[in-house]
C-alpha cells in the first residue's frame, strides 16, 4: 500500500467517523476513535452496499458515503448494546 493510499484510507475513515458521530448524537470519539469507527464502518457499508447491489458513487465522495452509512449503523448498534449504568445519585433518586 502506497503512502498516498494509506493517507486517503485514513482520511475517509476520519471523515466518516466524524459524520457518523454527528448523526448519532452523543458520540464524541476524538480523531483516533473517529478513524476506527470510520474504517470499521467502511467495511460494514461496503458489505451492505454490495449485498443489496447499491451504488454509493465513485471516487472519494462515494467512499465517504458508504463508510458513513456503515459508521452510523455501527454507532446505532453500539447504542443498542450499551446499557446505561446507574450512578449513586440516580439510584438514590429512585429509592
Amino acid at each position: 500500500m502506497h503512502t498516498e493510499s494509506l493517507f486517503i484510507f485514513l482520511l475517509v475513515g476520519a471523515v466518516a467517523g466524524w459524520l457518523g458521530g454527528i448523526v448519532v448524537k452523543g458520540y464524541g470519539l476524538g480523531l483516533v476513535g473517529d478513524i476506527v469507527v470510520g474504517v470499521i464502518g467502511a467495511f460494514i457499508g461496503g458489505w451492505l452496499f454490495g449485498y443489496f447491489h447499491l451504488a454509493a458513487g465513485d471516487g472519494f465522495l462515494g467512499d465517504v458515503v458508504g463508510a458513513t452509512v456503515g459508521a452510523i449503523l455501527l454507532l446505532l448498534a453500539l447504542r443498542l448494546v450499551r446499557r446505561p449504568r446507574l450512578s449513586r445519585l440516580s439510584l438514590r433518586r429512585w429509592l
